[in-house]
């Protein structure tokens, strides 16, 4: 295994996987980008990656997705409050164009079913549906079962529930002419979608950042509730783990880079972190 960058080349490198040491781990631990929904072709453990797997105790994602009760939970906090739906959040002639959008375009689920979904989470699951291939995957989902037969404990960063107070926060109306936007420019957010799947391909950590920051509204109008806030607090709990035992933590990729991504605040913590590197598959 070669890990032997220096610091600098370090902090531009393209890789998903970093070793996290110094500040006095006994053992390293593991940062991992992931990507929620890829095509199955693309959702393949790297050699690196079992490498970390195999040498973790423990494995963190963003909420405990071995817990039943936490996953169910989605269906619980998906749900906007007070029996609000869509359609009371856009005009008539708004809500009709969302409509016809549903009726041409093929979705996970009916609009029917999603009437009282968060806007927001009704967005996200349109961007996955443009993955360019039919069978689809999640690196957590392909993490998951590596894990599983070893037989090692997971865990959560956050709870789902809090995950849905981050969608609470931002007012329904905002999340409903998001979403109306989404639909309006389908072309211009098909093919971000494209571009995130060849920077993630890539492993382009800095493009990866840019595309996130040059999205027109969504996540990047609110980039401290999404993504920053949250990546602070995930440090006291990882360096806890990290001091504990080796642990791999697998958060998603937009997660990691710039000057408020995990990366930069484990350094900021003290930890050194690296990128990893393997050469013919050695172990």
């Amino acid at each position: 295994m070669i890990l032997g960058q220096t610091e600098a080349s370090a902090k531009t490198a393209s890789s998903l996987l970093w070793e996290i040491s110094g500040n006095g781990l006994t053992q390293s631990s593991y940062l991992f980008g992931t990507m929620h929904i890829l095509c199955a072709d693309d959702a393949k453990l790297s050699d690196s990656l079992q490498f970390a797997i195999d040498r973790a105790k423990e494995v963190y994602f963003e909420i405990d997705m071995d817990n039943p009760a936490e996953l169910m939970g989605v269906f619980r906090f998906i749900r906007m409050k007070d029996n609000k739906q869509l359609s009371d959040l856009l005009t008539e002639q708004e809500y009709q164009r969302v409509k016809k959008y549903f009726s041409e375009n093929r979705s996970m689920l009916p609009l029917s079913m999603m009437e009282r979904f968060k806007p927001y989470f009704i967005a996200s699951m349109l961007s996955e549906s443009k993955m360019p291939c039919e069978s689809k995957n999640g690196m957590e989902e392909v993490i998951m079962k590596s894990v599983r037969k070893q037989q090692k404990q997971i865990l959560g960063l956050e709870t789902i529930e809090f995950q849905a107070g981050v969608f609470d926060s931002i007012p329904y109306e905002i999340q409903a002419k998001e979403l109306l936007r989404t639909i309006d420019s389908a072309g211009i957010t098909d093919s971000m979608t494209l571009r995130m799947l060849e920077l993630y391909r890539n492993q382009d950590l800095a493009g990866i950042e840019r595309l996130t920051l040059a999205e027109e509204g969504g996540v990047s109008s609110f980039l401290e509730l999404f993504l920053y806030g949250r990546n602070a607090r995930w440090i006291p709990a990882m360096e806890t783990s990290m001091k504990s035992k080796p642990t791999l933590f697998a958060v998603g990729a937009a997660h990691l880079p710039g000057e408020k991504g995990v990366i930069n605040l484990l350094r900021k913590a003290g930890y050194v972190l690296r990128p990893m590197k393997m050469v013919n598959g050695e172990k």
